[in-house]
């Protein structure tokens, strides 16, 4: 039987908000992963709907050249407390969808108590617990701003999901 290593895989995690989208970068060489950037995409507050738009389509889109992500995993769609609010991050994910495909990147959706799962170990952690788990798993630092932390976070669920799809022989999401 040989040895075989698996690839590296990149994944760009995307935590849409209209004013504050989290982004991470995290690179998987076989079980290790590493944290290549992380930060937010802010738009300021009077900005119109339109130009917020456009300017997280733009940010997306200069992540996607300087770390070539294999991939993107973003927020399924959940439901806000206020429709307004899901409206507007409706919008927001509308933006990042539209850009990958633009760019063809293919883009893996998980629903955020499967993250929590996935980084923290229960479904309804608290955002504090990801932040602090985010940063043990990726070794950083210091703690990561809570919208990168959720992307990083998202980032990490996906490639949890790569590496568990690789142990039970299934094919890899991507």
């Amino acid at each position: 039987m040989q040895n075989v290593v698996p690839r590296t895989c990149r994944v760009l995690g995307v935590d849409t908000s209209l004013r504050s989208t989290g982004v991470g970068v995290v690179e998987a060489a076989g079980s290790r992963l590493t944290a290549i950037h992380h930060g937010t995409l802010a738009n300021p507050a009077r900005r119109p709907l339109s130009a917020c738009l456009l300017a997280i389509e733009d940010g997306i889109a200069e992540l996607i050249a300087a770390h070539r992500p294999d991939v993107v995993a973003v927020e399924g769609v959940f439901f806000a407390k206020y429709v307004r609010t899901t409206l507007l991050l409706g919008h927001a994910r509308g933006a990042v969808l539209a850009q990958c495909a633009r760019l063809g990147v293919p883009v893996f959706e998980y629903e955020p108590r499967r993250v929590k799962l996935a980084v923290v170990g229960r479904g309804g952690a608290e955002k504090t617990q990801v932040q602090h788990m985010v940063r043990s798993i990726l070794n950083l630092p210091e703690l990561p701003q809570e919208d990168a932390a959720d992307a990083l976070a998202l980032a990490i669920c996906h490639l949890h999901n790569r590496i568990r799809a690789a142990a039970l022989g299934a094919q890899e999401p991507i």
